[in-house]
């Protein structure tokens, strides 16, 4: 129900023809790409088929070498600085290690978006702090500590919180269960889950974790490195739900799945020679 519901809904973000060229190397071809409102989309692949580049794009971090990207029937790409400031206001970001400032408190990194709006008062902002630390079960003394203090998953949820303390209606994470163990994973994949049913967002997710896409995915697709494509195929070979992936014949994508290295070794010993 809830499936056939965001399916109805209009496109939030829209990827038309987007190609990225950094010099001479090709990262991304013709990605076409629509997200509808309400949507988790997760996006997997192996390291350097530019899964990172793709999503830095979508928020207008890389500008893309022809094609576009449409936020909310916007041109992001013909927008001033200004604008696409403003926009992206209405995103949080959830950063691979977290990225939190390592001189400032846990309080003052997930305080750091509303100081930079500067038009919140010092209770405003000390509530905002402990609801959104709360959020993600985090107890109120962390406030003090710095990052240094906290563990992998910990500094994971104070990312986490500092990407929700604006009240966003698109959440990025980028590769949100790297480095943590099994159990902090799947905390970090409730989190994701739960953050959608408080709060109507719209989700992508960059994950090399099956576990992830499987629990927290409405849609995966799958991208692949243009080097090892055919001739004018598509960059994104799969395009379906996480149940849909697991069964699909495409044998690079059961290799993605099911963590197969067999055939990518023998590639690998044929390019060097071994």
């Amino acid at each position: 129900m809830i499936e056939e519901l965001i399916r109805e809904q209009e496109p939030l973000v829209v990827v038309e023809d987007l190609s990225v060229r950094f010099g001479p190397q090709e990262v991304l071809r013709d990605i076409n790409l629509k997200v509808p409102v309400g949507q988790t989309l997760v996006i997997v692949g192996e390291s350097g088929c530019g899964k990172t580049v793709l999503m830095k794009t979508i928020i207008g971090l890389i500008r893309p070498t022809s094609g576009s990207v449409h936020f909310d029937n916007r041109n992001l790409h013909l927008m001033t600085e200004q604008e696409i400031s403003r926009v992206r206001l209405r995103f949080g970001f959830v950063f691979q290690y977290a990225a939190l400032f390592d001189s400032m408190t846990v309080g003052q990194n997930v305080a750091f978006p509303m100081r930079q709006e500067g038009r919140h008062t010092q209770a405003e902002i000390r509530e905002e702090v402990l609801s959104r630390l709360s959020e993600v079960g985090l107890p109120d003394e962390v406030v003090f500590k710095k990052p240094a203090e906290l563990s992998g998953g910990m500094r994971k949820r104070v990312g986490l919180a500092r990407a929700l303390i604006m009240r966003p209606e698109v959440m990025m994470y980028d590769e949100p269960t790297t480095g943590l163990d099994p159990i902090m994973s799947d905390v970090i994949n409730e989190l994701i889950l739960r953050t959608r049913r408080r709060n109507p967002v719209t989700s992508i997710v960059v994950t090399h974790d099956m576990n992830t896409a499987r629990k927290v995915g409405d849609r995966t697709i799958m991208m692949y490195p243009l080097d090892r494509l055919e001739p004018g195929e598509s960059q994104i070979i799969f395009d379906g739900t996480p149940q849909a992936m697991t069964e699909s014949r495409d044998r690079r994508v059961r290799q993605f799945v099911n963590g197969e290295a067999g055939e990518r070794l023998m590639e690998m010993r044929a390019a060097s020679g071994v």
